[in-house]
């Protein structure tokens, strides 16, 4: 498992927020809303020099929304299915914007071993490396790559 570095500035995102206390559905439920709802914000969306979307994020944090490390085991916390857009770009009604602060990150390509994936650098990786996770996980779907999931995690 290749885990890769980058630091990543502060970047905005725009999405349908859902919290682990709605039941263990919640991330599909947000994504669900969100695919209904996309035409509403893609006027927003940050897009490359092809017009291709820049990312779209099943951004994380913490219940206080400060990007802190979920807790519980990694079990409670906020999820918000989104796109990044423009920096300046306001939320419709009943959407949720999050300007998610710069980090340097670790991150890993998902194929199909999610759990695997999250295990390993934080139970191995990590340690082995002297590194802390620095604030909650991020989910990043690169539309480059079919919407290619990789698993941010911000290390200090």
């Amino acid at each position: 498992m290749e885990v890769k570095f980058a630091k990543k500035k502060a970047f905005t995102v725009i999405g349908k927020l859902r919290s682990s206390f709605e039941g263990p559905s919640f991330i599909d439920n947000a994504w669900n809303e969100f695919n209904r709802g996309l035409n509403e914000v893609l006027k927003f969306a940050k897009k490359d020099e092809d017009g291709k979307l820049v990312g779209v994020w099943g951004a994380m944090s913490n219940l206080d929304q400060n990007f802190g490390i979920w807790e519980n085991n990694y079990s409670e916390g906020l999820y918000l299915a989104s796109i990044e857009v423009r920096d300046e770009a306001i939320a419709p009604l009943h959407w949720t914007r999050w300007r998610i602060p710069e980090f340097n990150y670790a991150y890993v390509k998902v194929e199909n071993n999610y759990s695997e994936v999250f295990k390993y650098v934080l139970g191995e990786f990590l340690p082995k490396n002297k590194l802390k996770l620095a604030g909650a996980v991020q989910e990043f779907y690169n539309p480059n790559e079919h919407m290619q999931l990789y698993l941010f995690f911000p290390v200090m």
